[in-house]
């Protein structure tokens, strides 16, 4: 999860609110979007206003920029490694997934350009990736003598198998998107702008109940954490609420009167 960047301006993330659709920018352009602590500490923050705010139901993360990210600003963060830089509290989102608070409604990533070493992570911990065909992926960290952190040896391999995962975790060589796809670890690829779809496909999962997308999003969680018997043994208790919800009737009453319907997470 690292880079060798020169240290800059503080990074820092851009956000906007479109409807029920929140686009989080990373805003560093003119040092690839590395990733220094005031970055970090900033995506943490627009994550949790994200997931406290509940008019909001999906959330793209984008970069400005010609590239996603370069990677961690290595300069200005290696002394802060091993104090804590990437430990979040109990009531922060962090934006790898790994520790502290979990999110539970859907994140979209949408890469261009360089997406290396933490790019990879956090995209890896969003629910769908729209990669632009000018992607170049590396997770590199072994030849910067650390290991990937930020998520990508559990990940990683759960997205790829662990043989294909292999290959380019113990090399740290570089990948295009194409390849990418082929490893599972994005959803597709666009010629276009990367922002532009992944923009229509939140606003496609906003059309959806809300509370069943978060149900559908933790049962889904459980099985890749903690495996299949515990979601199984889950489900029940996930559509329990949602036969009692006022959008379930409103689920019905669309399909009866064949119209759209209109779900307000209640």
């Amino acid at each position: 999860m690292m880079e060798l960047q020169e240290h800059s301006s503080q990074g820092k993330v851009s956000r906007e609110i479109r409807g029920q659709l929140m686009l989080i920018g990373l805003d560093r352009a003119e040092k690839r979007n590395a990733f220094d602590s005031h970055m970090i500490h900033d995506l943490s923050l627009a994550l949790t206003e994200y997931e406290d705010r509940p008019d909001l139901r999906c959330a793209v993360i984008f970069a400005h920029g010609e590239h996603f990210t370069a990677g961690l600003d290595l300069v200005e963060l290696q002394p802060k490694l091993t104090s804590g830089v990437f430990d979040f509290s109990d009531t922060q989102i962090n934006p790898w997934g790994t520790t502290s608070r979990k999110r539970s409604k859907p994140v979209i990533a949408a890469v261009q350009g360089y997406c290396y070493t933490a790019g990879i992570e956090l995209m890896l911990n969003a629910d769908l990736v729209i990669a632009q065909d000018n992607c170049q992926f590396a997770q590199m960290e072994v030849q910067r003598g650390i290991l990937p952190f930020g998520g990508a040896t559990v990940r990683f391999v759960q997205a790829a198998g662990w043989a294909k995962a292999m290959r380019y975790l113990l090399t740290g060589d570089r990948f295009n998107a194409h390849t990418a796809l082929d490893l599972n670890l994005i959803t597709e690829i666009t010629e276009a702008s990367p922002l532009a779809r992944a923009i229509e496909l939140a606003e496609h999962i906003c059309r959806a109940a809300p509370l069943a997308v978060q149900a559908t999003l933790a049962s889904a969680q459980e099985a890749a954490l903690h495996g299949p018997e515990t979601a199984f043994a889950q489900l029940q208790q996930h559509l329990n609420p949602l036969l009692h919800s006022q959008d379930a009737q409103e689920g019905v009453m669309a399909m009866l009167q064949r119209r759209a319907p209109q779900f307000k997470g209640q």
